[in-house]
């Protein structure tokens, strides 16, 4: 876990705002899946809502 942590420290700008556009894309993907019935984990929504909210801070940190 504090090999994760390292990770998302030393990523730019950049990286963080194309790592929040895959999420968000990510994100609804599984919300469709979700209202079709074809999404056996939930748990996997609050995950990438949560890194979501992880990346957002990163952002507001760095300004």
């Amino acid at each position: 876990m504090a090999e994760k942590k390292q990770e998302k420290a030393a990523l730019t700008k950049e990286a963080l705002e194309s790592k929040l556009v895959d999420l968000k894309k990510e994100q609804m993907n599984l919300r469709f899946q979700h209202e079709a019935g074809q999404l056996p984990k939930t748990h996997v929504m609050r995950k990438t809502r949560r890194e979501i909210a992880r990346v957002k801070t990163k952002l507001n940190a760095a300004k």
